[in-house]
């Protein structure tokens, strides 16, 4: 008879949200709001990290009559769901904004603070500021503040240089930060904003003709491993043809186009996924009817980000429409010094209320559609056999608590390929 050694086996769990069984890349419209379930059931992780088994004690007994397991968890009474993918964040800048807090407060608005050297200027001029050891230090404890509120993979841009050097020191923040912190990374390099002292068509010679190639080079040489590409493609910063030609110059050298698009005014930002082979396009409030058609027909994900919309007054994206036509919807954080949330609980949370998304839509756009969203739905999103053991365990017989505890996450521990990365 066969023996069998694993790496963990977690017993007992009230409720095992799977989100998914059949390998799905996404799920959209009506299975949004059909996750699956087992009840009663434990899991098994092997040794690779990677989920070996689902079902109930009396399976895993017939099936691994003399197995072993490395360690032991008993979650009766709690239930467990996929690990959080926060699939667009701003996690590397420096310098305090909270003034601008009191300013929105007042009635100014986003372009208005930017223009008056606030919003994305004064995070540049104090990131340009900084060493790479600072900012490694600014990162790790926000990187920590995610793991603590469930997330387990994290999409990290760039984008608070608008010069090479920063911005190349930026993307090896990111990459000391894979070294040094337990959640899994994936890094972007974001061409964010128009320096002060150019127009945006020099800007874009400039990224077109020298920082790119630097952000290459550099990524050959190992120094940086950016996956995607990402511009702010919007009125007065990036137009369509400038936003065009820097996600091809990238797509080009392996950078998968991935971007900020339909945030403030209509920029057709779904033709231009449709251009360019783009995965995903964030933000979307002002998308119209024909992008969301286009998005569905290109199963671009779109990632939409309810903090950014709250904290800054806009309407919130149609996610109602968008869902209802079956576009790959997605929910992340937009970590960022104007929307410094790092929780994926209060942004589904926020996704529920203000987006009136169901409570398994915003699960579904939290784990499976986020991480299709980054072209990583094959080993994560959901608790499949084969994929990586990334995942919650919530202090709750429900699942649903961990949205519905506004600001309070009931989470008991957080699992990273096997691993507890955080236990209350």
């Amino acid at each position: 008879m066969t023996e069998f050694t694993f790496k963990t086996i977690i017993r007992n769990a009230t409720q095992i949200v799977t989100v998914c069984e059949n390998n799905e890349k996404f799920l959209t419209g009506n299975k949004m709001d059909a996750i699956t379930i087992q009840k009663n059931s434990s899991l098994i992780i092997n040794k690779k990290g990677l989920i070996e088994f689902i079902g109930k004690d009396s399976e895993i007994n017939e099936k691994y009559p003399k197995a072993t397991f490395g360690n032991e968890i008993d979650a009766k009474g709690r239930s467990i769901i996929p690990g959080f993918i926060d699939s667009h964040t701003h996690p590397v800048w420096s310098g305090d904004r909270t003034f601008e807090f009191a300013l929105k407060l007042k009635g100014a608005t986003y372009m208005q603070i930017h223009k008056q050297g606030g919003g994305i200027g004064f995070s540049v001029k104090n990131t340009q500021q900084s060493t790479e050891e600072e900012l490694v230090d600014l990162l790790i404890p926000r990187l920590d503040r995610m793991v603590k509120t469930g997330t387990t993979l994290v999409e990290a841009k760039s984008g608070y240089g608008l010069e090479t050097e920063t911005e190349i020191r930026m993307l090896k923040v990111i990459e000391q930060a894979k070294k040094k912190h337990p959640i899994g990374i994936l890094s972007t390099y974001l061409v964010h904003s128009v320096p002060k002292n150019k127009t945006s068509d020099e800007y874009t010679k400039e990224v077109l003709e020298e920082q790119m190639v630097e952000v290459i080079k550099s990524k050959k040489n190992g120094e940086i491993s950016p996956e995607y590409i990402d511009i702010f493609c919007e009125t007065g910063v990036f137009d369509y043809e400038q936003s065009k030609k820097i996600m091809e110059l990238g797509a080009s050298n392996g950078l998968i186009p991935n971007f900020h698009g339909d945030e403030l005014t209509n920029m057709k930002s779904p033709n231009l996924a449709r251009e360019v082979g783009a995965i995903a396009i964030s933000h979307l409030e002002k998308v119209n009817e024909e992008g969301i058609q286009i998005l569905a027909e290109t199963k671009t994900a779109a990632v939409v980000l309810p903090t950014t919309a709250y904290i800054l007054r806009l309407e919130q994206a149609p996610v109602r429409k968008m869902i209802q036509e079956n576009v790959p919807v997605a929910i992340a954080t937009d970590y960022n010094p104007n929307a410094p949330c790092t929780s994926m609980p209060l942004t589904m949370h926020m996704a529920c209320v203000s987006c009136r998304m169901t409570m398994n839509e915003a699960l579904v756009a939290s784990t499976i559609n986020a991480a299709y969203s980054l072209r990583k739905h094959e080993k994560y999103g959901s608790l499949e056999v084969g994929k990586f053991a990334d995942l919650v365990i919530v202090d709750s017989e429900v699942w649903e608590h961990i949205i519905y505890q506004l600001g309070e996450h009931p989470i008991w521990k957080v699992i990273k390929a096997g691993n507890v990365i955080f236990e209350k």
